[in-house]
């Protein structure tokens, strides 16, 4: 039972809305309302609107992050939709790639280990039990919204945590065991979720044309047919090439993992380092002596091999684990097993992908290894111990040239100056003691002992102090590399930007060093598998390439991306994006036609469908998974074909009816271009730059997309989306709690910019009150027309009104022009209410005029209709009467507001709560009689009486402040001149007065202060003398509304030039003297009727 007591209303509120849903969806599906068909000849600018989503994944529900970001197509299309544009909105799920195998693979495992239904060990067990879902369990765990959250659980916390196993993700799903088991087939999946995601979105309310729906992957023959012409094209024109290149890897899967396949570390590139090979010199220690006969080096990773000249020693951390690993029959490299693996996928292991250890190793066993190590100055250098390696980045193995390096500066200077430290690792005098600092490089600024002189200015104590020397780094590396120049060795005298790539090139050639490349941060495939850097011999597309990046950043340029931040992301992109492997041997997906040992990659296949919704029904038959009896044979779909469809190609030799393929080619040619891809910043990275480069290396110019916009994620109730928390909800579940339009309303309110957004749940409860009310309220108005004052709007509060509702409009439509949500649900909506409620309290006894309040239920209506369309063709149908549907009513027609208006009423409220306050405070220092006494009688001494002082121009200092401003103004910058100047400008003002000036500047300056800013706001006419409508004007309009307001019996508009007028203040003229009335500013005096009688 609910706490609260208003629980069971609320209820009933949104029960109200969800019954109104179903009927409305029950009536569009009826109608077929969202069924679009292209007209006969290509469309006019902004006769048709087609806008689409990326397809979402379906190993899991979606979920409110989905409906974010597709809340933005949903809103912008209809809009379209009710201005009378022909929109095209489709939607299709995605199945391609590795998660679904993945998971379906993992189910099979638990079962195979656990039983079916598995018997899972208990929490206790947890740790001793070898648990199936390995690492990316937490991960794992978030299958539902992948790539939205990660959880923060430790490897142990994750496994005796909940959901550990993928049963109980699926579980977690509502399934019943004996349904879960057919998951184990991973074309289950494909059957199961994308119908809940149609039903689903259909529940939203989503203006979707179902009939052009599709799933991807070798199910859906035609989609396949599609992918494979693409991809067949593609490699014609040479832009899908096989090469040998370094990419992020699943050992597990065997395959390279793209950004769609992993776990965590979406975006992660390759890092390469320069391998230093360090050849330690015999004789071998006791626990090297497995090596003898052998060429064994320390191998240590470098991006700095420029600075290798400089080496006075080598870092091993003692407490690490290392191995001697074979890297062909003569050569062994001494690092970490995780190194190891990267080499031994990179053709440095004797055994491919299988690295072989000879020797266990620790950084103690290391520690004073003579080695010779090339371009070192020194002719031997020793291991040495230093504390702060991190095994998890490079090879463990670290250079030491403490003249460029504050680390190796700190560290080294700790090992000479401690002989207890040297002591504790068996360090010998003369590892350390001989060497010193080489000067290599000279940077402007910090000469050439770069790392001792920084370390000195920010005054750094120990190598522990992580964070000045991250600074000193900062400080010196990228200034090194711009402006430093080397000093010693071959290329004396060369800057280090010109001399790094050469000597990088002298120590491979010479065989002293070997590259080596591994990801920039740890990546997580969707198999649980932490993936390495391989070098594969595998099928790419030639992004970056000069000629088509030049098409791809002309595409950007004349795209709408609806912010710079969007903008700027796309620039970066296209900067560094390079070749993209696309293919992979596991998941599913569609067969690369010449090569079909590989699949095409997830994010490969993704790149053009646009155009496949444009002729998906006429395939399809209406079935998402294409296998329905149509008119068309998969088979039938030829490259021919294709190309004549897409590509303006020549009419191919086929049995497809010739109707049926012009249909094809003008369905095609009358929704392309894609008007706006509405997508996660995310994508902006991968997925929708790739849809730049395939649109321009396939299509022409005039069919290249339009618009892309981007969105940040989405926060629930001020916390990041995520299951394990408990911080998460379902699409199903928020439209089950608050219903379609009430969660449409509070997506609307969530924000519209990159940043991340915020669903809060208390705005969708609120939304339930106030669609719940706003209907009866209109209902009321209906019913009681007959009490409502009739003729044309006539006075000040019908004009306001109606002023108000013209706003509306145009900023309403500004907004939805912009895809700014947020704007449009402010001004369509919550601002009409205030300016309903106003006019409602401003009409008083004459009453609220019939035809207006029509004409704002209509207007309001149809504003709403994009985010709130079940409610808004509720009361366009059943209360307005109204005929057609809401969705497709028209823009509202409004006439040109004016802004001189609602600055008046503007200036109306805000006096009236001015003299509102006033009255109160003369009110309240009236005497009041003492305790125990009487009261004299109220009704002689209550303030019934107002007059209202107006001054409708700026005079004295004031006006000398705005004739100095206006002359230093410039209207079209809206900016000032320098404030000396302003300043000199009025001493010359007052230079008879001095003694005069010096008593008003400290009133100028706040003045001055003030009209700047309001003049760079509103422009030149803050600086004008007076008011852009007569105030005394506005007020006498208005006398009985403030009358009313301020429960007076009386009250006059004066004006305080006039000195008969305020001869009628009497004794309280001294409040006019204290504080003069100005333009904008009028002076409110109160008093009794007997008192103003008695002065009259």
């Amino acid at each position: 039972m609910s706490s609260y007591p208003d629980a069971g209303k609320s209820r009933a509120r949104r029960d109200r809305l969800l019954k109104i849903q179903s009927d409305v969806q029950k009536c569009w599906e009826e109608s077929k309302v969202f069924q679009a068909e292209p007209g006969s000849k290509l469309p006019d600018p902004g006769e048709k609107f087609f806008g689409n989503f990326p397809y979402p994944y379906m190993n899991g529900l979606l979920h409110l992050g989905h409906a974010f970001s597709l809340s933005k197509l949903e809103f912008g299309a209809a809009y379209h939709r009710l201005r009378g544009s022909n929109v095209l909105m489709p939607f299709a799920f995605h199945c391609t790639g590795m998660p679904i195998k993945a998971s379906a693979d993992k189910l099979a495992r638990e079962i195979q280990q656990y039983g079916n239904p598995p018997v899972f060990p208990t929490s206790e067990d947890a740790s001793s039990a070898e648990v199936v879902a390995d690492d990316s369990v937490a991960e794992e765990a978030a299958a539902v919204a992948p790539g939205k959250y990660k959880s923060k659980k430790s490897k142990a916390a994750a496994k005796t945590g909940m959901q550990k196993f993928q049963w109980e993700i699926m579980r977690g799903f509502g399934l019943s065991d004996e349904e879960i088991a057919k998951f184990q087939d991973p074309y289950h999946w494909l059957t199961y979720f994308p119908p809940l995601a149609k039903k689903d979105l259909k529940a939203f309310g989503l203006g979707c044309d179902w009939r052009r729906s599709f799933i991807t992957t070798d199910m859906n023959p035609f989609y396949d047919a599609f992918v494979r012409w693409q991809m067949r094209k593609l490699k014609k024109m040479g832009k899908v090439v096989k090469a040998m290149r370094y990419t992020i890897y699943s050992p597990l899967d065997g395959q390279p993992c793209a950004d769609h396949d992993r776990a965590t570390g979406e975006g992660v590139l390759p890092q390469e380092y320069v391998l230093i090979k360090m050849e330690v010199i015999p004789p071998f220690p006791p626990k090297l002596k497995v090596l003898e006969g052998k060429n064994v080096y320390l191998a240590a990773a470098t991006l700095r091999p420029e600075t290798m000249y400089g080496q006075t020693n080598c870092w091993v951390l003692p407490d690490g684990n290392y191995g001697a690993f074979e890297v062909n029959d003569t050569d062994v490299f001494i690092l970490t097993a995780r190194s190891a693996l990267n080499l031994a996928y990179q053709n440095l292991s004797r055994v491919p992908e299988k690295p072989t250890c000879l020797a266990a190793l620790s950084g103690n066993d290391l520690i004073g290894l003579p080695l010779k190590s090339p371009l070192s100055f020194n002719e031997i250098i020793y291991a040495l111990p230093m504390l702060t390696i991190l095994t998890y980045k490079g090879t463990g193995i670290v250079t030491s040239v403490p003249s460029d390096s504050p680390d190796d500066f700190m560290a080294l200077q700790a090992l000479v100056t401690k002989s207890a430290l040297r002591a504790k690792f068996g360090v010998k005098d003369e590892w350390v003691l001989p060497f010193k600092i080489i000067p290599i490089i000279s940077i402007p600024g910090f000469g050439d002992k770069s790392a001792e002189k920084v370390c000195a200015d920010l005054m750094i104590k120990s190598q522990n102090d992580k964070e000045k020397l991250a600074e000193a780094k900062r400080m010196t590396y990228l200034k090194g590399f711009i402006d430093g120049v080397m000093i010693v060795g071959e290329y004396n005298g060369r800057k280090v930007q010109d001399a790094k790539p050469l000597i990088k090139k002298k120590l491979l050639e010479e065989g002293s060093a070997v590259l080596y490349s591994e990801p920039e941060k740890k990546v997580m495939s969707r198999s649980g598998d932490e993936c390495i850097v391989a070098l594969t011999d595998q099928w790419y597309i030639t992004y970056g390439e000069t000629e088509w990046k030049e098409k791809a950043a002309k595409c950007l340029k004349n795209m709408n991306t609806f912010s710079a931040e969007t903008r700027n992301g796309f620039e970066h992109t296209l900067g560094w994006l390079d070749q993209w492997a696309c293919s992979r041997s596991f998941g599913l997906g569609t067969r690369i036609p010449w090569d079909e040992q590989f699949l095409v990659e997830s994010l490969s296949d993704s790149t053009l469908y646009m155009a496949y919704y444009t002729i998906a029904h006429l395939l399809q038959n209406g079935d998402m998974y294409g296998k329905e009896i149509s008119s068309v044979r998969p088979e039938q779909m030829t490259d021919e074909v294709w190309d004549y469809v897409f590509c303006d190609g020549p009419e191919p030799k086929s049995d497809i009816p010739p109707a049926l393929l012009s249909r094809m080619k003008q369905e095609f040619q009358y929704w392309y271009p894609l008007d706006i891809r509405v997508s996660g910043k995310e994508l902006i990275q991968n997925h929708l730059t790739f849809s730049i480069y395939n649109h321009t290396a396939l299509f022409p110019e005039h069919h290249w997309p339009r618009g892309f916009r981007c969105n940040g994620h989405l926060m629930l109730n001020s916390e990041k989306m995520s299951k394990s928390t408990g911080n998460f909800q379902t699409l199903a579940q928020a439209i089950e709690e608050f219903s379609s339009d009430a969660t449409r309303f509070a997506l609307a309110d969530a924000g519209d910019g990159m940043d991340d957004a915020n669903f809060v749940s208390e705005t969708a409860k609120s939304a339930i009150l106030r669609l719940t009310k706003e209907i009866t309220w209109m209902e009321e108005v209906i019913d009681s027309q007959s009490s409502l004052r009739d003729g044309p709007p006539s006075t000040y509060a019908d004009r306001v009104f109606a002023n108000e509702i013209n706003i509306a409009v145009k900023e309403t439509e500004k907004s939805y022009n912009a895809f700014m949500f947020r704007d449009a649900l402010k001004s369509g909506f919550y601002d009409l209410q205030l300016a309903r409620d106003e006019y409602r309290l401003s009409c008083g006894a004459a009453g609220m005029n019939r035809g207006l309040l029509g004409r704002f239920m209509e207007v309001q209506t149809r504003l709403i209709t994009p985010i709130c369309p079940h409610y808004a063709e509720h009361v366009w149908r059943n209360i307005l009467k109204k005929e057609g549907f809401a969705i497709k009513a028209g823009w509202p027609v409004a006439g040109t507001p004016d802004p001189t208006l609602r600055i008046a009423n503007k200036y109306l409220q805000d006096s009236i709560v001015l003299m509102r306050k006033l009255l109160q405070k003369q009110g309240s220092g009236s005497k009041k009689p003492k305790k125990g006494t009487a009261p004299s009688p109220s009704a002689e001494n209550k303030l019934t009486v107002g007059l209202i002082y107006v001054n409708e121009h700026y005079d004295g200092w004031k006006e000398q402040c705005l004739r100095v401003l206006q002359s230093s103004y410039d209207p079209q910058t809206r900016t000032f001149a320098p404030e000396e100047d302003i300043n000199e400008a009025l001493s010359s003002c007052f230079i008879e007065h001095e003694a005069d000036f010096k008593q008003v500047q400290k009133l100028c300056m706040p003045f001055i202060k003030f009209k700047k800013d309001e003049a760079r706001t509103v422009g030149p006419e803050a600086l004008d003398l007076k008011l852009p409508f007569g105030e005394m004007d506005v007020l006498e309009e208005n006398l009985e509304l403030i009358k009313r307001q301020l429960g007076l019996e009386h009250a006059e508009v004066l004006s305080a030039l006039d000195g008969a007028a305020l001869a009628l203040a009497g004794p309280h003229v001294s409040v006019l003297n204290k504080n003069p009335p100005s333009p904008g500013e009028p002076v409110a005096i109160f008093m009794s009727r007997q008192e103003f009688g008695g002065q009259n």
